[in-house]
């Protein structure tokens, strides 16, 4: 028998094991694993335990993303021959290959795959007892990544074997590539692979087969994707089963042996579940061994075969050339060489442009393929491992206009103008109008949120996100992007409905959502939780207002001065709709009146003790105890002069880090340098995080009052614009005041990055239970990363350090507004 101590506990299977599978025989080549044929599976080998364990998702925190970069064919990705679409993503995060999505950007057909090590006295699961380490295969002199290519090197604890693993997609086909280099420092080490398979964006429905040297996974759909796992060394043996129930780690448990193997787990098309692969390879005695595995996917069954083997057969070093780019083939690295800004940014950040080319991948891979320009928010379900996954869920991977803005301007800063134009063309699909399924209102809104293909999910009304896509028209006329014929178009197709809505609302009716909205009252601000008079969300408003106002003067629209007249109205009623007078936070020291922004104030009457709603968990308190930085829109959109006493009043609220933990927002990290760089979180009484005394995840057991929402990273992003419009303002922008910010705010960016350059949604605070993952200050939770949002406000940081101005300044609405 094996050590109690170093068998992987039963309770335990379901959570270390998530992955993978694939095969290999010690004698086998390559011509031999494409010989492979479609075998008929053995009648009496069904895996018994369906349906297996709840199936959930994985560890959101990813230290990488990737896929295949693809070149626009007019505005579309439009396959042929001589230039296929790859559309396969994938994610790493703990080690290992998680969410792997084919199709749609969100159809998610792999849970996690990872190696399973049986030696002396030991069972180890790669995710769970081993040190990882993660790098990019292509880098340039300066150690800046050139493609979404990764090399992970994961080692025992107790060193007595290392994997090493480097992953890329095939951008000829629909097929993920990973080599894998096994080596063992002792004898008797035996590698196998374990996946779980989670076909069409759910774990619960899925089969999965042993077929020849193939493993296979596809649901009892008629029309269900298919994956297919291959490799250029023949497993030993393989089993299929269920997961916590009959799967290889449940084998493997008891001895060391996988001796109870079954080829199939469906007796019939009903019987259905959270599904395993595991392989066996040959052993290691004291050396190591190369196996190049291939995960393929398709329509059918023979489809996604043929693409694992022609990914197999096209070999490691034909793919990853191609991935990265050559003579035949447009990759990654000439997307990169031909956003031109991107040398004198790098002069701009602390460590070399690291991140910011990072950034500029992570973007552009966070875009589907089927819809050109649909861009989401993270290629992550937030909290995955303690999310249910029994039923299909987008998670962060789908399509808000407000995260969508930021991208949009973040391609333009990095000087790719096709993306945010084929993007901009795009918000048409989100758009709500008379054809859209189900409504009945006044039209010229954008939803809440949607998947990529325009699938109408969330329903609420947010202002912002029906203003942003005026703005980013405007942004895109006046960049040359849109000529005045485009922009005139646009203005009257999209923009024109959109401007009409921000100014007299109406009823809206969709799915549970029936109300009256009435602007610049919003059913929603930007943290999708309140409703009321919110000055990031009324920035943005009087901005699309001014915007539209210009437009329509191209487009000779008499609407024009209506506009405008609407803006200038909304900027005259900040002070009395949004600005608090009174309760404690008004008052300093010495008895004064400070006035200050509020978070929302749900009546646009911020001097009394209005309560906020529940939220996250968190009992709504009195409006004017709840601290939030959205105010930075006014100064960043030029509603208001970075000097105005009401604003710096309100950051010198942020700013105070004696509040009490649930009220305040402001924490200090240290940067690589040793210097002390700020975060901050969204606003105070955030329950949107851990708790804070059991450490769960978020609402992991229902939500609960000690739920704590952490340091979001773009905030110090949004924080660093302010400071250089301030620095503007008062006429203190030299180089030695540049230098401080670029060291402050830029550095202080690139310090929540993860070490493979991600940039989380939420970073740890040090408060409370520092949970199951034993968290250090500044890390990424497993909140979402990488958010696209963190990378987009990132690289607008840095080109507004470069102009010495900010990005997403609108200089006609500073000329309109302010005296």
């Amino acid at each position: 028998m094996l050590k109690a101590s170093s068998v992987i506990k039963k309770s335990a299977l379901t959570s270390a094991i998530t992955i993978g599978l694939l095969g290999l025989s010690a004698c086998s080549d390559i011509q031999s694993a494409n010989d492979v044929t479609l075998a008929t599976t053995a009648v009496n080998s069904v895996a018994p335990g369906a349906p297996g364990v709840d199936p959930v998702w994985a560890f959101s925190g990813k230290t990488g993303i990737g896929t295949s970069y693809e070149p626009y064919t007019d505005g579309q990705y439009q396959g042929t021959q001589a230039n296929p679409i790859s559309k396969v993503w994938f994610s790493v995060a703990q080690g290992i290959l998680t969410e792997t999505m084919y199709g749609m950007i969100h159809n998610a057909q792999l849970k996690e795959l990872q190696f399973v090590i049986v030696g002396n006295g030991f069972i180890d699961t790669e995710k769970d007892h081993t040190n990882s380490t993660i790098e990019y295969l292509h880098t340039d002199a300066q150690g800046r990544p050139l493609s979404l290519a990764y090399k992970i090197v994961n080692q025992d604890k107790d060193g007595k074997y290392q994997i090493e693993k480097h992953i890329f997609t095939d951008p000829n086909r629909d097929s993920l590539m990973m080599k894998v280099v096994f080596t063992a420092f002792e004898d008797g080490i035996t590698p196998y692979l374990y996946a779980n398979p989670h076909i069409d964006n759910s774990g619960a429905n899925d089969i999965a087969q042993v077929e020849g040297n193939a493993l296979f996974a596809h649901t009892n759909a008629d029309d269900s994707s298919v994956l297919t796992i291959r490799s250029d060394v023949d497993f030993v043996k393989a089993s299929a089963g269920f997961v916590g129930t009959s799967d290889g780690l449940i084998d493997l448990a008891d001895n060391g042996q996988l001796d109870n193997t079954y080829q199939t787990t469906a007796a019939d098309k009903a019987t259905v579940g959270n599904v395993a692969l595991t392989a066996q390879y040959p052993p290691l005695n004291s050396n190591s061994y190369t196996v190049n595995f291939t995960l393929g996917f398709g329509a059918d069954k023979q489809t996604s075969l043929d693409n694992a083997n022609t990914t197999l057969a096209s070999g490691y070093d034909a793919v990853l050339s191609a991935y990265l780019g050559d003579d035949k083939h447009v990759g990654w690295k000439d997307y990169l060489s031909s956003l031109a800004p991107l040398t004198s940014m790098a002069n701009n950040t602390t460590d070399g442009g690291k991140l910011l080319y990072a950034s500029a991948l992570v973007l552009k891979a966070q875009e589907d393929k089927t819809h050109a320009g649909a861009l989401i928010a993270s290629l992550s379900n937030p909290w995955g491992d303690s999310v249910s996954a029994k039923v299909g869920s987008t998670g962060y991977k789908a399509v808000w206009p407000r995260d969508f803005y930021q991208c949009a301007m973040a391609f333009l800063a990095m000087g790719d103008t096709q993306t945010p134009k084929v993007a901009f063309e795009y918000l048409k699909k989100v758009q709500v109008t008379e054809q859209t399924p189900g409504y009945q209102g006044t039209p010229g809104w954008f939803l809440q949120k949607t998947h990529v293909d325009g699938e109408i999910e969330w329903v609420g009304v947010q202002l912002d996100q029906t203003a942003m896509p005026i703005m980013l028209g405007w942004k895109l006329w006046q960049a040359g992007v849109l000529t005045d014929a485009e922009a005139t178009k646009w203005y009257q197709q999209m923009l024109k409905p959109a401007a009409d809505f921000l100014i007299t609302g109406g009823k809206v009716k969709l799915d549970w959502n029936e109300t009256q909205i009435n602007p610049p009252s919003t059913q929603q601000e930007r943290w999708e939780e309140q409703a009321g008079y919110s000055p990031s969300t009324t920035a943005a408003v009087i901005a699309g207002l001014v915007a539209a106002s210009e437009l329509a003067t191209l487009a000779k629209d008499p609407n024009s001065a209506v506009y405008l007249n609407a803006a200038r109205k909304l900027e005259s009623e900040l002070s009395t709709t949004m600005v608090t007078n009174t309760g404690e936070f008004a008052k300093n020291d010495n008895g004064e009146t400070k006035p200050f922004y509020l978070r929302i104030s749900p009546n646009g009457t911020p001097n009394t003790a209005d309560k906020l709603l529940d939220n996250n968990g968190k009992t709504g308190i009195d409006q004017r105890l709840i601290l939030d930085a959205g105010f930075l829109e006014l100064v960043r959109y030029g509603v208001k002069n970075a000097q105005d006493p009401i604003i710096q009043n309100s950051v010198m609220l942020v700013d105070n880090t004696e509040l009490e933990d649930n009220l305040r927002i402001k924490y200090e990290f240290t940067a690589k340098d040793g210097s002390k760089i700020p975060g901050y979180r969204r606003y105070g009484n955030d329950g949107y995080g851990e708790d804070i005394v059991t450490g769960l995840s978020y609402a992991e057991k229902g939500n609960t009052e000690q739920q704590r929402g952490r340091v979001w990273p773009f905030f110090t992003g949004e924080r660093g614009h302010y400071e250089l419009a301030l620095a503007k303002a008062s006429g203190n922008l030299t180089p030695a005041t540049k230098s401080q910010l670029i060291n402050t705010y830029v550095q202080g960016m690139e310090t929540f990055a993860n070490q493979g350059l991600m940039l989380p949604e939420q970073s740890w605070d040090g408060v409370g239970n520092t949970t199951r993952y034993q968290y250090t200050l500044g890390q990424g939770t497993n909140s979402a990363t990488p958010l696209a949002w963190t990378h987009a406000e990132y690289v607008k940081l840095v080109r507004s350090m470069t102009d010495e101005q900010v990005w997403d300044h609108y200089p006609i609405v500073e000329q309109k507004l302010q005296p």
